[in-house]
């Protein structure tokens, strides 16, 4: 499955190259006006409610900047795996985008050593970002004092979401607290027939992991592991594995990627997934952009077992690659990313809360207004699939070392993997 991953990765990044050198020729010629208008925006929004709230920022941007073209250059993949693996293609061949998604924290730290970014401390100053992000934010995105990305949003990653229906013909009486208890009720769910747990592609089985190391070993004890001489070897973490050897146990067939296996719990096909908020969206958002479900009788939200208390957050922010061929373009289209009116635009479609401080509170109703009750007052961990603790090389070798799980089911080799990996990686 691997082998035929990376092959299709392989010919969509030469596709890619050959396309981006065709056009590349244009603009360092000083191709014409067209060219020099166009501003490249790389993304991997291109599923439902994502891709609304993209179109609704690129209608503010379309308004305000009438002699720039907006050009979606979005890859198609949740958690952008695809989309990051052509993009270090491109900026390998020095043929970057004028700007790209990436999330914040750990995942920028090869781009930044490699010199591919340009410091936004200059963006910072003039649009006073450093007043509108909280500080807690600030901290994690500044790396030797210099900033280089703009937060367009805050996700949360440890949500349950879980179909009451499903769940009452369990006998389950509302959302688990702790592993013990989740386990329970998914040997529950497994008595009627219905799938416990629904899971994706492998990306979304690391994000499961993520949740169950949160789960059980505590705030302290899961953030001490990203930092420098931490045990994962520890019986600590045997424990954990063993439990998400257990939950996974009970996961139906996986599916193409997030948004079909969160469908299963929306339809009452099964009772829980693990995702994140970007959920909330597409469970949410009229048919023509989502599935148009109710909240709380077509789904329901807690925090992931074990949790509650702690907001494991990442990041959708925006770059300034160094070369970037409309780099006046790209600065434009970050400060509408950093907006108050982009940014209050684009978070209630997409199913997240806005990374500024002075958001328009009425507009994130249901979930939304428990996520921005919760970030204000949480503990704070960080992802591991989606950028914050782990650069692209550790989070890497986490998933290769859970994709061999999933075959082998040998925990014992699990945590040997996640040992070698942080061993080479946490310098």
């Amino acid at each position: 499955m691997r082998r035929r991953w990376m092959a299709a990765v392989a010919v969509s990044v030469a596709s890619l190259l050959t396309l981006t050198a065709c056009g590349g020729d244009a603009k360092e010629s000083g191709g014409g006006e067209a060219a020099h208008k166009k501003v490249e925006v790389f993304s991997w929004w291109t599923g439902p409610g994502e891709a609304d709230g993209l179109k609704a920022m690129r209608e503010i941007f379309a308004k305000q900047n009438p002699d720039f073209e907006f050009f979606d250059a979005a890859v198609a993949g949740g958690s952008g795996d695809q989309a990051r693996a052509l993009l270090s293609s491109k900026l390998q061949a020095n043929q970057p985008p004028d700007t790209f998604q990436g999330h914040a924290g750990a995942e920028l730290q090869g781009y930044i050593e490699g010199g591919k970014l340009e410091s936004l401390n200059f963006l910072y100053d003039e649009l006073k970002l450093k007043d509108a992000f909280p500080q807690q934010l600030i901290d994690q995105i500044s790396v030797q004092g210099q900033i280089y990305s703009v937060p367009v949003n805050i996700h949360r990653s440890n949500v349950l979401w879980y179909n009451p229906s499903v769940l009452k013909e369990a006998g389950v009486d509302g959302a688990p607290a702790t592993i013990d208890e989740f386990v329970a009720d998914l040997e529950k769910v497994k008595k009627t027939g219905k799938i416990p747990l629904s899971i994706g592609s492998q990306w979304t089985v690391v994000h499961l992991l993520e949740s169950v190391l949160l789960g059980s070993l505590g705030t302290d004890a899961y953030n001490q592991l990203w930092a420098p001489n931490a045990d994962w070897s520890s019986a600590e973490v045997t424990k954990a594995l063993e439990n998400f050897k257990a939950i996974l146990s009970y996961a139906g067939t996986p599916q193409e990627d997030w948004q079909p296996a969160a469908k299963q719990v929306a339809d009452g096909e099964a009772a829980f997934n693990i995702m994140g908020d970007w959920a909330y969206g597409y469970f949410h958002n009229p048919p023509e952009g989502g599935l148009g479900k109710e909240s709380h009788k077509d789904f329901d939200w807690a925090a992931s077992p074990g949790t509650d208390g702690t907001f494991m957050w990442l990041s959708d922010s925006f770059t300034l690659p160094k070369g970037a061929p409309n780099r006046d373009g790209a600065i434009a289209w970050l400060k509408v990313a950093a907006s108050k009116e982009g940014q209050d635009a684009f978070n209630p479609l997409k199913g997240s809360i806005p990374a500024r401080t002075d958001a328009d509170k009425s507009l994130y109703q249901d979930y939304l207004s428990w996520s921005l009750e919760e970030w204000s007052k949480d503990k704070l961990a960080g992802s591991i699939q989606h950028g914050v603790v782990a650069n692209d090389a550790w989070r890497s070798a986490i998933n290769d070392a859970v994709g061999l799980f999933q075959q082998s089911q040998d925990g014992a080799k699990l945590q040997e993997a996640l040992v070698s990996a942080a061993k080479n990686n946490n310098q």
